[in-house]
């Protein structure tokens, strides 16, 4: 009878609509075609944008719809406020060469981020070289950074998800920390004359390993020019300002995490971001951002919460608390912030 009372009463309770929590400024677009465009950063507007280092050109493509830039030549793929993170579609580098050893067609990559506070993310991102007679190396624009990879092959390599880009057919160096720009080029031993029956093109590439399958590049592959080009994605970090989170916080008129965030530092070892506070979630960026988690409660819990109310209707609490229920379907879900 008590558990029936209990139940009924919860189905009585009012009930509170669930509202999107924003991504953005008011007033001002969260999407560019489909990528979605979180607050620091901001299209159309540029108040819509921490500041100008966070304002994209969204824009048509070549295909006339929208397209979202990063950079002259960098299509977004995606911006997580979470990880620090944006994803662009970056263009391979590429050699070829005919049965005779002549070079037939040729790109070389060069990329440099705009100005702010972005780097080429040296934990997903890895340099990777694809071919049976290619090496390739790069640097940065200030030449202060130089490496190079190189991959042989005798006999044609079954390129399989299963085997590791360990340099016959395929090899991979890592990038270090906070760089720029990366320019890369390739070339070759023997022009490709000893492995021309099954290879002669060689590709070089940034990617991030993430989404890198070794499985889309066959030794056969051979270059695509225009709106075909071959790209990879490219992971580049961000965080709002180079400063420390005390010189951040000392200047409260800039300082960038919003109500119930807090200062954080990067593993890139620079500058800092936000993050909602413990039992928060959402945008850190804007004002209001972070807002209390739904938590999904069984009958069980519902049961013994509405049994407390019923029998200790005065709460003591050393903060200020609030709290709402709402049905979802056969669900009740429960929604807790601390201010």
């Amino acid at each position: 009878m008590w558990v029936f009372l209990l139940m009924m009463s919860l189905l009585l309770c009012p009930v509170a609509a669930s509202t999107a929590r924003p991504d953005v400024k008011p007033g001002c677009q969260d999407k560019c075609g489909n990528v979605s465009v979180p607050y620091p950063f901001g299209i159309l507007e540029r108040s819509c944008a921490m500041n100008d280092f966070f304002f994209l050109n969204c824009s048509s493509g070549a295909d006339e719809q929208p397209e979202l830039l990063f950079a002259r030549n960098m299509p977004v793929r995606k911006i997580s406020v979470l990880e620090g993170t944006l994803t662009a579609g970056l263009y391979t580098a590429f050699a070829c060469y005919n049965e005779t050893g002549i070079r037939t067609d040729y790109f070389a990559q060069s990329v440099t981020l705009r100005s702010g506070p972005f780097t080429l993310s040296d934990t997903r991102n890895l340099f990777t070289v694809i071919g049976c007679d290619t090496y390739a190396w790069m640097t940065n624009n200030e030449f202060t950074y130089g490496a190079a990879c190189l991959s042989f092959c005798t006999k044609d390599v079954n390129m399989s998800d299963g085997n590791p880009c360990s340099g016959s057919g395929c090899c991979q160096t890592s990038i270090p920390k906070g760089l720029k720009s990366l320019d890369y080029s390739l070339s070759t031993s023997n022009d490709y004359t000893n492995v021309s029956e099954f290879n002669l093109c060689g590709f070089a590439f940034l990617v991030d390993k993430h989404s890198f399958k070794i499985s889309d590049w066959p030794l056969s592959r051979k270059p695509k020019r225009g709106k075909d080009a071959y790209t990879t994605e490219v992971v580049i970090e961000w965080v709002v300002q180079n400063e420390t989170c005390e010189q951040a916080k000392a200047n409260r008129s800039a300082y960038a995490c919003g109500a119930n965030a807090n200062c954080t530092y990067p593993e890139i070892g620079q500058g800092y971001r936000c993050s909602c506070n413990e039992g928060f979630e959402g945008n850190p960026y804007l004002r209001e951002g972070c807002q209390g988690k739904l938590v999904i409660a069984s009958w069980y819990d519902l049961i013994i919460m509405r049994m407390q109310v019923m029998l200790f209707p005065v709460f003591s609490c050393h903060v200020q608390c609030s709290s709402r229920f709402f049905f979802v379907g056969s669900i009740l879900r429960f929604e807790s912030g601390k201010r």
